[in-house]
């Protein structure tokens, strides 16, 4: 068996720019539920995800119900939560490194669900994981609350699920799957909207919504969905993913590097350890399959 290729230096600037956006995305969404209610601003992304886009991108040819158990998991259950937490109970830099934790659930229901055997490195690297986590909940405070970290690692727990639906679905076009599986997150966000947000406050919300407000909502929708979406897909196609996906370790340290320079989150010794063991772990259970592939061919 062959080691991996690097990516190529257009590919990898590619790469960049998707963990980038993926990153950055937690800064400008709390720039953006200053104005705008969480659930509301969950359904408008989900909402121009699927439409226009919907009349140009054919569905892929999986059963219904899996777009719509994945499009409620991962609208409902990873981005309404996470809204809804960004908005009050954790900096968004802390919610960027906690939802990456959604590797690790992913390996556990996997393991729950599809009989898969867990791996002496997967559980070091659960391990660090945790340990990071558990450095956030001993120093909870106004920006990272117990309620908003469990809030987050739920929405990690629903990205997981996504991510074991997305699987049993098959080899599919995940940008068309995004694009379709949108229109069953929508129901359970415009109710919830509703029915938490209010009417009043819903309207008072479109109407005083500002250009930097819709361009974060566009941001969330084309940027963050759409194009990130159909570049990462488009890079897996062509590199094998033990290349691609290590590039997904950017993502928090992104997040709270713009966090910390656009909204002015601190980052005391604390959070960088936590980070370290959260970004070790998910780094050991990423490559270190492609590691012992090049040691053994020493």
């Amino acid at each position: 068996m062959t080691t991996p290729a690097a990516l190529p230096a257009r590919h990898f600037l590619l790469a960049l720019a998707v963990v980038a956006i993926w990153g950055t995305n937690f800064a400008i969404m709390k720039v953006a539920l200053g104005v705008m209610p969480p659930l509301l601003f969950a359904t408008l992304r989900f909402a121009l995800a699927l439409l226009p886009a919907a009349f140009f991108i054919r569905r892929p040819a999986v059963p219904w119900r899996l777009l719509a158990l994945y499009g409620v998991l991962i609208g409902a259950g990873q981005f309404g939560v996470l809204y809804v937490a960004v908005q009050r109970f954790i900096s968004p830099g802390m919610a960027s490194l906690v939802v990456q934790t959604q590797d690790f659930f992913t390996i556990l229901l996997a393991i729950a669900i599809d009989g898969e055997r867990v791996r002496g490195y997967q559980r070091l690297g659960l391990l660090l994981a945790a340990g990071g986590i558990a450095v956030i909940a001993l120093h909870v405070d106004a920006t990272t609350t117990p309620l908003g970290l469990a809030m987050v690692l739920f929405a990690a727990l629903a990205w997981a699920g996504g991510n074991l639906v997305a699987r049993h679905s098959g080899r599919v076009d995940m940008l068309g799957y995004m694009v379709w599986s949108s229109l069953f997150a929508l129901p359970p966000l415009l109710l919830g909207s509703l029915w938490l947000e209010g009417g009043p406050a819903i309207d008072a919300a479109l109407r005083h919504a500002d250009a930097a407000t819709w361009a974060a909502v566009l941001w969330q929708s084309l940027g963050n969905t759409l194009f990130g979406y159909a570049a990462w897909a488009w890079l897996l196609a062509r590199h094998p993913a033990a290349t691609v996906a290590p590039m997904a370790l950017l993502v928090p340290v992104f997040g709270m590097g713009a966090s910390a320079l656009w909204l002015a989150e601190p980052l005391p010794a604390w959070k960088l350890a936590a980070a370290a063991l959260v970004i070790a772990g998910l780094a050991l259970n990423l490559m270190w399959p492609r590691l012992r592939e090049r040691l053994a061919a020493v």
